[in-house]
């Protein structure tokens, strides 16, 4: 055990006196327990099997109490420093401005399930689309994305707009005329004009379902 000691000055006498202080003893940081202490190193928790002593909680219970989360605690730092460290460098935590070093302990995964901190949210209330659309019996269409693969090139391309595979036919030099037209006098047109038409004619007409849609809310 060490010792250091304190000056007193006594103003009244004008002396000096010196008295021995003894330094508080410093637990080990070993400790032994009856029933090891198991440990969920990735939420820094410690559990201990160990049955509390009535006796003590009934005489001294603040101070074994302290004792006992103090050995529990100093087991957990025990385990925490035989982890696998790394060092780091941090140039905006010093507030000179000067680098930091800092050793951190890399923690494992979790072991224990915590329970939520906020219960579980509530289902959203279905909005005016869904509800017409459950009442019309529309179903969503399957989100298939929305781009294709181009065999001819190699490459992904979108099915529509820009570049899209549905206008491949208007930069083919070459095109093939079918034997037997939809519609009567298409054989005198251009299939790639013909393409292009039946593009422009779709989007009107979603156009004016658009608006129908509208007047009908």
């Amino acid at each position: 055990m060490s010792s250091r000691t304190r000056c007193d000055w006594d103003f009244s006498s004008h002396r000096i006196e010196y008295k021995i202080m003894s330094e508080p003893e410093y637990k080990p940081v070993h400790v032994d327990q009856p029933i090891p202490t198991t440990f969920d190193l990735g939420n820094l928790a410690a559990f201990d099997p160990n049955p509390l002593d009535n006796e003590q909680l009934k005489t001294n219970k603040e101070q074994y109490l302290q004792s006992v989360t103090r050995d529990n605690v100093q087991l957990l730092v025990n385990q925490i420093l035989s982890l696998p460290m790394k060092t780091t460098t941090d140039t905006h935590g010093s507030s000179t401005g000067q680098d930091s070093t800092m050793t951190l302990a890399q923690l494992p995964e979790p072991t224990t399930m915590l329970p939520r901190e906020k219960p579980i949210p509530k289902p959203k209330p279905p909005t005016k689309w869904e509800q017409f659309a459950a009442k019309k019996g529309i179903k969503a269409k399957a989100k298939d994305g929305k781009m294709v693969y181009d065999e001819a090139t190699g490459q992904w391309v979108p099915k529509w707009g820009y570049k899209g595979k549905n206008k491949e036919l208007d930069d083919q030099w070459l095109v093939e005329v079918e034997d037997e037209p939809k519609n009567q006098g298409d054989e005198l047109i251009d299939p790639r004009t013909l393409n292009r038409a039946e593009r422009k004619k779709l989007v009107k007409k979603n156009e004016l379902q658009h608006k129908r849609n509208l007047q009908g809310r």
